[in-house]
């Protein structure tokens, strides 16, 4: 589980929008509240980096 305190301060790093907590099961990804980008998380580490990032389908 990802600390409140340092979701808080994560940023999208595509667009700089907020960005929350998804929960699928034991599977978690941060995703942006703009963009709609969505961040892995491996090992409670969450990955922020454009490339590893499922964009949205349009």
């Amino acid at each position: 589980m990802i600390d409140k305190e340092l979701l808080d301060i994560l940023a999208c790093p595509a667009c700089k929008a907020d960005v929350v907590l998804e929960t699928a099961g034991s599977e978690e990804k941060i995703a942006c509240t703009k963009c709609k980008r969505k961040y892995p998380v491996k090992d409670g580490i969450p990955i922020m980096l454009i490339d590893e990032a499922e964009t949205p389908k349009e």
